[in-house]
């Protein structure tokens, strides 16, 4: 078990969370394309010992005003990555994008990355930061002939479904132990490793499950959704401690 802040007199982190957008039209017009960040991202956050923010996705010239309202930042789970982000064309099998959020979320990464903000990635998020940094993404696992795993489960997502053995010399395998057991709901997966950034878990079919960067501790991003088994599994309450201990000590200095 990880430290967690306490006192209600220490200042506590502010985490920023960048918005998803409905898609879904509904009677009520306020709420057609409205912003919105996941409830069990939020809860994780402040019982952790953190204070959200919730980032909805403007021009990516705003970034700039957003940066000093935060001192970490989780780029949440959602839809596919823009492939022309990477250098590719769409093709057959790709999902869902939208481009909108992508151009935030790239620039906000970017920003958050250079201004030394803590970074977490969930999902969608560990394949947005891989990208922003250079990287590039299977559009589709059914791209990459070694991926077996199946890595959409059909379990409830609170629930986890495969394994992943995580490297003995990293950050992760602090918080994790050296063989942890995730949920998972993601049709693609990271193919070349942005140059920052290294691998330091993978699925038994050698999908990448987790990276950080190389030369510090500013970033830790899993593939697999630690905010739906938050409330039961320790493995998944560490990796939010770890966020906003990492989060705590930027607003240390930049506060």
């Amino acid at each position: 078990m990880i430290k967690r802040l306490g006192g209600d007199n220490i200042m506590k982190p502010r985490i920023a969370i960048p918005a998803d957008t409905l898609a879904e039209a509904t009677n009520i017009i306020n709420e057609r394309n409205a912003a919105f960040a996941p409830k069990p991202i939020i809860e994780a956050v402040v019982k952790s010992g953190g204070v959200p923010v919730i980032l909805p996705s403007v021009n990516p010239d705003l970034v700039k005003h957003y940066l000093p309202l935060f001192d970490g930042v989780i780029f949440a789970g959602g839809s596919d990555v823009d492939p022309t982000f990477y250098g590719q064309e769409p093709r057959q099998q790709l999902g869902t994008t939208n481009r909108k959020r992508d151009l935030f979320e790239d620039e906000l990464l970017k920003q958050a990355y250079k201004a030394g903000k803590a970074i977490m990635g969930i999902c969608r998020g560990m394949q947005l930061i891989n990208v922003s940094l250079g990287g590039t993404l299977y559009q589709d696992l059914s791209e990459n002939p070694d991926a077996t795993i199946k890595h959409s489960q059909a379990a409830a997502g609170n629930l986890p479904s495969h394994h992943a053995s995580v490297e003995p010399n990293s950050r992760l395998v602090k918080l994790v132990g050296e063989r942890t057991f995730v949920n998972s709901r993601h049709h693609q997966a990271l193919n070349d490793i942005a140059p920052d950034l290294k691998v330091t878990a993978k699925a038994d079919d050698g999908v990448p499950e987790a990276v950080e960067s190389i030369d510090n501790d500013q970033i830790l991003a899993v593939q697999w959704h630690p905010e739906n088994t938050f409330k039961h599994y320790e493995d998944s309450k560490n990796l939010f401690q770890d966020l906003i201990n990492r989060a705590a000590i930027v607003a240390q200095k930049q506060r």
